[in-house]
């Protein structure tokens, strides 16, 4: 593991391989080890940046403050990107990253090569209603937050994470993780404080219009919403966008069928 410092905070990654920089965003209760299954088959293309956003491992944050947001999380990995001096990158979200991802190319398009968004969480606003879905579907998304809070609360870690992970990928993905996943999990258990109050923009049209890197919105195949209604939404909405499905997968797909969402990824890649 290696850190950068991008100013006022040293930022921690794993790095590997030569070339071109791609740089993996994780999402919520996670950090750049969630991309072992991608460091190796990416290395042998592209120089592979997997970051850990701040407050997430290694730090161990309590929680406290009022610097976990979407905005800070975008600024510090621009900021990461210019540090790094690789020139444009190609940048890889998933989740929560992948919000963050979508504000980077929207606020630094000249740092971004190709834009990849991994089911991006978050919500749509009235201007990016999809046919059979409204602005407030994904919304609806968060209403597990208050049992999942009082859970950490009162100390309660696993039943906290088991009704998150199960609300965003479906029920039974707690029991079914391995200990390496619920490990990290538990190492990020306490950001979750920070995400319940972070209020994240949701998605409109004019930002969505005003993305102009090539992109690709990867799903799973068997994910639960609100995912399927922003990509539905963001694919229409981001000039030129494609999408991709994954087979056999729900929302951590990059887990659960690594073999086709690394090939979705290369090749997308490989033609912008």
């Amino acid at each position: 593991m290696q850190v950068l410092n991008i100013g006022s905070y040293e930022m921690a990654y794993a790095d590997q391989g030569e070339g071109t920089a791609l740089i993996l965003v994780h999402g919520s209760l996670l950090d750049q080890r969630y991309w072992a299954p991608q460091m190796e088959a990416f290395g042998q293309h592209y120089r592979t940046i997997a970051i850990s956003l701040r407050h997430y491992w290694p730090e161990h944050w309590d929680g406290v403050g009022e610097d976990f947001t979407t905005q800070q999380h975008a600024d510090d990995v621009a900021a990461f990107i210019a540090a790094l001096e690789a020139g444009s990158v190609h940048l890889l979200g998933h989740s929560r990253g992948g919000h963050v991802a979508f504000h980077v190319a929207r606020c630094w398009p000249d740092r971004i090569r190709s834009l990849l968004l991994a089911e991006p969480g978050g919500t749509l606003d009235g201007s990016l209603q999809v046919t059979g879905a409204s602005a407030g579907d994904a919304g609806k998304h968060g209403s597990y937050y208050s049992p999942m809070l009082e859970h950490l609360r009162r100390g309660e870690t696993d039943a906290a994470l088991e009704i998150f992970l199960d609300a965003v990928s479906g029920p039974g993905t707690w029991s079914r993780a391995n200990r390496r996943i619920r490990e990290m999990l538990r190492d990020n258990a306490l950001t979750l404080f920070g995400q319940v109050k972070e209020q994240r923009p949701p998605y409109s049209r004019d930002d969505a219009g005003s993305i102009r890197a090539p992109t690709l919105l990867i799903g799973g195949a068997k994910s639960p919403p609100p995912f399927p209604q922003i990509i539905d939404a963001l694919v229409q909405a981001i000039p030129g966008a494609e999408r991709v499905t994954i087979p056999h997968a729900s929302h951590t797909m990059n887990l659960e069928n690594p073999a086709a969402f690394n090939q979705a990824v290369l090749s997308f890649i490989a033609a912008h």
